[in-house]
């Protein structure tokens, strides 16, 4: 959720919430690395049942760090995604579920949000491009000292995004090492793990949620069961309150800001790219070892405990007195709702409401006498009471201005304290040691200290020099540095506040608010009446997607900037329900709708002519640049990007015209997919889903998968145990090779020109391929009897889960931790390639 500050105060306000992580670290002996095995007791001295990871949140920080070198190619960075997912699992070690969630094709309400952050990507990554050449050119003229420049194409990380190759690599590649570590890792042998790809529809943490609200809603639910989600963003607290859950953890990375970055230029540490002059490097080392490392310190892990975020909320949210009996579940529902109002990544946060001002606590304070005056809660099941919300609204509303005029106050004083700052800094000059008969004196010498004479000449004396010192240390730290070269005027700390045309802190406020940000009069009650309008469907269309899931795929808020709150009036008739029967876009489409210009390489090629071609009927969705409004804040990040909205009807109209052009490839593409689940080979669910291929239910049994339950859609290309390989002889080959000199085929493969220059990918099919054929001989050697047994073997284990099916059977709580004798062997359900060995019966 776009509340940047909203965990900081959450710690700050309830710290026992935080816990930080205990991890198990991998030993060496004698050069070789031992892996943790992660079958063993969580060190954390908690057993965790599900572990969920919102996967843009590791993605992101592994293909393009910024406290450390980035990975040199794709090869690199889906390593770097593994060993994060293997550390996480290392930590958390799920004893039934893992569920891994990519961002798939978002609402229209999120698009808004993800086009702003592209193109503002796009666009400072080509400011730092323009500003890294014009400064190589000023420290060489100065005579500096710059490495080599690296002629290597910039990571555009807008390629993490559904629909591009990239994410379609990423899925294949994630299929892989699921079913590898299903194979050989100890910890994962018994575990349940569904991978929901950039394919399926839907931001990541809420199919996560999505999945958690069904399985609580079927009647074999463990209502004791432990969930653990990895992510950074703030709304995942708020989802996870959504749930109900008794026990439900957060695991993300501790967050420590003013992290060491090196210079973008010449690679140190200790200064930026805009005071980089070109000095020499140091020698890393006695020897220069360490001349190309980065120092760069291991995150570590914290845990924050939902639990005891409850038990806060019950000691705040308690009323007594009131005229009905009080429910906490419902109260939490509510203190959820009230935190939309201070930001969220669907609406903009309301201008009176800003969480470092102490907004939730107000909000809080509200809604208590709200309740004791409407005799009601705010929200059920999803659903908004507006009646008792335009109650709240008007009571902010009522304290606007003094909100407004306090705010001015505070950002004086502010300013008061970092110029203080700044003289007390200055005066922490060479250090000013007294003489005379204020000198210090020996401890212990045996003359004893001069007497005062005249102190408060002494004293006087004493101050001028030092007003002295001080003046010339302040003239030097405003206008030049410790070289005493003249400072840029960007540099400085008396940088000026920017413009604020607005001015909320005097009267009329609101009258220009209107002007500024809308460009209407604020006479013009229909155009507010509308803004209130949409914001009031944003509220009902945000709890609904927190609590219920997707109400609306084409809904969204559009205007770049919220209504104030005393502007909720009769706002209870405003909202009635949203269209049926909505769909997403397909992920080209939305790769359409949030791309800039710059990053068209992503897309087919006649596709992305329509961002740049002038004839385009929508090349107006691709300005060349755009205006970043400050909003009263100070950095261009925390600024409103006024970015034109997509208008969908032409979109669609637009593309309809290109859609027969794209290829076979793009088209599978810009397909929608579906989770796809994975069981080892000792998993109860192996067997039932080996005979899924041969009847008709596709239901999951409850007892077979820890209360777990659903329908299952058979895989077109399923990775079965004892699969028999294609046929490979076509009619008339037997004959053809009686006849004519002999000729090896190339590879295993008769197109091999046709294969993905991916090598990864081509090493795993290549030997998937080559076991494929030394199965088929093996069961050749050892006769077809061999193989009937093994057949019938694995139908009679099959019988005799039905059997416990259908007498009640449930697997014991801990069944997750027994672990029998013999090596495990695994096999993934979809498109995953384990290593082919372990996917045949050799007895």
């Amino acid at each position: 959720m776009g509340v940047p500050a909203f965990f900081r105060w959450l710690s700050r306000k309830y710290p026992s919430i935080i816990v930080h992580c205990l991890e198990e670290k991998a030993k060496e002996c004698n050069g070789f690395k031992i892996p943790v095995d992660t079958s063993k007791p969580n060190p954390n001295e908690v057993e965790f049942d599900n572990l969920y990871l919102d996967m843009n949140g590791i993605i992101h920080p592994c293909t393009h760090p910024e406290d450390k070198p980035a990975p040199k190619n794709e090869d690199e960075m889906m390593v770097a995604i593994f060993e994060y997912i293997d550390r996480l699992f290392n930590i958390v070690r799920p004893r039934r579920v893992l569920y891994m969630a990519i961002d798939g094709v978002a609402p229209r309400a999120k698009m808004n949000q993800q086009r702003s952050r592209r193109f503002r990507a796009s666009k400072e990554g080509a400011e730092l491009t323009e500003e890294k050449s014009k400064m190589r050119e000023e420290v060489i003229q100065r005579g500096g000292y710059l490495p080599p420049e690296e002629i290597k194409e910039r990571f555009d990380s807008n390629c993490i995004t559904p629909g591009t190759e990239f994410m379609d690599n990423l899925a294949k590649c994630l299929r892989y090492y699921i079913a590898d570590r299903l194979t050989n890792d100890p910890g994962w042998h018994n575990i349940t793990v569904f991978l929901s790809d950039a394919s399926v529809p839907g931001e990541g943490e809420h199919k996560i949620m999505d999945f958690i609200r069904r399985q609580r809603a079927q009647p074999n639910h463990d209502p004791n069961t432990h969930h653990c989600l990895c992510g950074a963003d703030a709304d995942l607290i708020m989802l996870g309150l959504a749930t109900h859950e008794a026990n439900f953890t957060i695991i993300r990375e501790e967050f420590k800001p003013n992290k060491p970055r090196p210079c973008a230029l010449c690679g140190q540490m200790g200064h930026e790219i805009k005071d980089c002059q070109g000095l020499a490097r140091e020698k890393q080392g006695e020897h220069d070892e360490f001349a190309d490392t980065v120092p760069v310190s291991e995150q570590e892990f914290i845990f924050i405990r939902l639990a005891v975020l409850r038990e806060y909320l019950e000691k705040e949210l308690t009323m007594t007195s009131l005229p009905f009996p009080f429910d906490f579940e419902r109260s939490v529902d509510d203190w959820v709702f009230m935190c939309f109002f201070v930001g969220n990544d669907f609406l903009p946060h309301l201008p009176s409401l800003e969480i470092r001002e102490g907004a939730i606590d107000r909000l809080v304070g509200i809604y208590k006498d709200v309740v004791h005056k409407t005799g009601g809660y705010l929200t059920e099941n999803g659903f908004v009471n507006l009646e008792r919300v335009e109650l709240i609204m008007q009571a902010v509303g009522v304290a606007e201005d003094n909100i407004f005029k306090k705010r001015k106050d505070d950002d004086s004083f502010k300013w008061r304290m970092k110029e203080k700052k700044k003289r007390m800094k200055a005066e922490q000059g060479p250090s000013f040691v007294p003489g005379g008969q204020f000198a210090p004196q020996a401890l212990g010498g045996r003359d004893r200290p001069m007497a005062v004479q005249n102190a408060r000449q002494t004293a006087y004396e004493m101050r001028m020099k030092g007003n002295q010192r001080n003046q010339v240390s302040l003239h030097c730290s405003d206008d030049v540095d410790s070289r005493g070269v003249k400072r840029k005027a960007e540099d400085s700390d008396s940088e000026p506040e920017p413009e604020d045309n607005v001015r909320l802190w005097e009267d009329g406020w609101k009258q220009r608010y209107y002007k500024t940000k809308f460009d209407v009069d604020a006479t013009d009650d229909e155009f507010r009446k509308k803004v209130v309008q949409s914001y009031v469907e944003g509220l009902c269309w945000v709890l609904r997607y927190y609590y219920q899931g997707c109400a609306s795929w084409k809904w969204y808020f559009p205007f770049h900037y919220a209504p104030f709150a005393s502007d909720f009036k009769d706002i209870k008739g405003m909202f009635s329900d949203f269209e049926k029967g909505t769909k997403p876009f397909k992920p080209l489409e939305q790769l359409m709708g949030v791309f800039p210009a710059a990053s068209g390489n992503f897309l087919p090629q006649i596709w992305r002519a329509l961002m740049t071609d002038p004839e385009s009927s929508i090349i107006d969705f691709y300005p060349d640049d755009f205006a970043i409004d400050l909003n009263g804040k100070k950095y261009a990040w925390q600024g409103v990007a006024l970015l034109p909205f997509v208008d969908e009807r032409r979109l669609r109209a637009a593309l309809a015209d290109v859609y027969p052009d794209l290829s076979p490839e793009e088209v599978r593409r810009n397909s929608l997919g579906s989770d796809v689940i994975f069981v080892g080979k000792s998993h109860p669910l192996c067997d039932f889903i080996r005979e899924l291929y041969r009847a008709e239910s596709h239901e999951i049994p409850a007892e077979l998968c820890h209360g777990i339950q659903g329908i299952l859609n058979l895989d077109e290309d399923p990775i079965l145990p004892d699969k028999i390989p294609n046929k490979v002889l076509k009619p008339g080959d037997w004959e053809r090779s009686n006849r004519g000199p002999w000729r090896p085929q190339l590879g295993f493969n008769p197109n091999l020109m046709k294969i993905p220059p991916n090598p990864s990918v081509y090493l795993v099919g290549f030997l998937h391929l080559m076991l494929l054929i030394c199965s088929d001989l093996h069961r050749f050697q050892h006769g077809a009897h061999g193989w009937d047994r093994a057949i019938q073997s694995q139908s009679t284990a099959y019988q005799q889960n039905q059997e416990r099916g259908r007498g009640g059977w449930r697997p014991p709580h801990n069944q997750q931790d027994s672990r029998g004798g013999g090596h495990q062997q695994g096999f993934g359900q979809g498109y995953g390639l384990p290593p082919p060995s372990q996917r045949y019966n050799w007895n």
